[in-house]
């Protein structure tokens, strides 16, 4: 048993608690309150916070760490299979190195949960995960959910990879023609199943999951036209879908939010390398908050390196979004868009123990992250 002290515990969902005390369990939290509500037996070992700041552990819920490696080049360059357009098949957890680097720099900085997504290179990617920010591990110690969604794309990405090889789709028309095409093989598939009659097929089988909504549809869309374009085939198909990047969310905040629909907006502290970036702006984050849009905050690292992902919060809350809805876009609101709320995203009894306790206020100041913590053990820890 481990019992953290002396600390200024922000829950996320629930009080600010003033000193207050979190007991951890077989890496999970059993009891959280203030330091004289809560009695440590005198046999636990104590992590003295030291009047830091504790949170949830940080969730970017859209990164390529592990399979899109900073600083090696093409080898370490496995998120894009652009030898054709539609690969649904592909499935990130079979390119992910859980030595990267990223993933011990992920530790450093309070991110405790990442989602792992193919590029966006096709209109359909495939299927992707979420891990545990376990340094030094194998793959499948850290997986907590695989798979965690299909990848789609729209917009230039996919546009200008196959087209400059005249090859399809070389138009959005050509995209949104390509996913209708391949959702209603996979909606045939599915009724030849039921006649349990047919050859196993892998590149439907993960559309089906999606038709199935056993997963949902993350869909790589900056401009507004292309969110649009994304809602109507999710409506078209009956998907689950989450909108990824918004680039130009602030400008259809209202159709998104009747759409009913989840978001993760980002990442906007990198630089506007296309011409579907040119409206990117931190208004986005409170827009949506004023709309009620569910939305979590992501790096899409490396593009934005993912020690950054406080820092886009802390920029955000600088442009105008209120500190809670901030807090909640890196925690809760992400764990829910992952499908994890019921283990992660909030420090509460019963919740995996990862934890991040902070030198000071990491959204008014510059912090340092003292400890990270995940499912009760200490993966990161300042000298």
């Amino acid at each position: 048993m481990i019992a953290i002290i002396n600390g200024n515990v922000l829950t996320v969902e629930g009080n600010f608690l003033k000193n207050g005390t979190i007991l951890i369990d077989q890496g999970k939290i059993i009891a959280v309150g203030l330091a004289r509500e809560i009695s440590v037996p005198d046999h636990v070992k104590r992590i003295d916070a030291q009047g830091g700041w504790i949170t949830p552990g940080l969730i970017d819920v859209h990164t390529h760490i592990g399979i899109d490696e900073e600083g090696i080049g093409w080898e370490g360059d496995d998120y894009n299979e652009s030898s054709e357009p539609v690969t649904p098949h592909m499935r990130a957890i079979d390119g992910i190195n859980p030595f990267d680097q990223g993933f011990i720099d992920a530790a450093k900085a309070g991110v405790t949960t990442v989602q792992v997504l193919p590029g966006s290179a096709n209109v359909i990617g495939g299927l992707m995960c979420c891990l545990k920010v376990k340094p030094g591990k194998i793959v499948e110690e850290m997986v907590i959910r695989n798979p965690s969604g299909l990848k789609i794309a729209f917009g230039e990405n996919p546009k200008k990879l196959h087209g400059k090889h005249a090859r399809a789709p070389q138009t959005r028309m050509g995209i949104v023609a390509l996913l209708r095409e391949h959702f209603v093989e996979a909606q045939n598939y599915m009724k030849k199943i039921k006649n349990n009659n047919i050859d196993r097929n892998l590149r439907l089988e993960a559309l089906v999951l999606a038709l199935k909504k056993e997963i949902p549809v993350r869909a790589h869309v900056h401009r507004a036209d292309d969110i649009m374009t994304a809602i109507r085939i999710a409506k078209e198909f009956d998907l689950d879908l989450t909108i990824e990047h918004a680039t130009e969310g602030h400008k259809v905040a209202e159709h998104i939010a009747q759409s009913q629909l989840r978001a993760a907006i980002g990442p906007t502290l990198s630089s506007r390398s296309k011409v579907e970036l040119r409206n990117k702006d931190w208004k986005t984050y409170s827009v949506f908050a004023e709309y009620d849009i569910p939305f979590s905050i992501i790096t899409d690292h490396p593009v934005l390196p993912i020690q950054h992902l406080i820092t886009s919060a802390a920029l955000a809350v600088q442009a105008g979004l209120a500190e809670d809805k901030a807090w909640k876009a890196l925690t809760l609101n992400a764990a829910q868009h992952i499908g994890l709320s019921h283990r992660i995203g909030s420090i509460e009894t019963g919740k995996d123990a990862d934890i991040v306790i902070w030198s000071k206020h990491p959204l008014k100041s510059f912090a340092n992250v003292n400890m990270t913590m995940v499912d009760g053990h200490i993966i990161y820890q300042s000298s």
